[in-house]
């Protein structure tokens, strides 16, 4: 369990250092397994219709809903090693 904190707070400061900018799309799944993996199932409340980027960020992180923090490090360290 050490090691794969270790490793996904490794990609966290390799993702502020890709190449290129990825799409948002890709910036959706890289925000919300950081989130699935550093908190857990989303439990906050739904933005408002007048905060799209929040909306689109809070359903990214809800579909990710049951899926187990180690999972989600291991996804979000794979897909930053993809990105480099």
């Amino acid at each position: 369990m050490a090691n794969l904190k270790a490793q996904f707070e490794a990609a966290m400061a390799d993702s502020k250092n890709l190449a290129e900018r990825p799409d948002n799309a890709t910036l959706l799944k890289i925000y919300s397994l950081y989130k699935q993996g550093s908190v857990g199932d989303n439990t906050e409340k739904k933005p408002g219709f007048g905060d799209m980027v929040g909306r689109a960020k809070w359903d990214a992180w809800n579909g990710l809903k049951g899926t187990s923090q180690d999972d989600a490090m291991q996804q979000y360290i794979d897909l930053i090693e993809s990105l480099k």
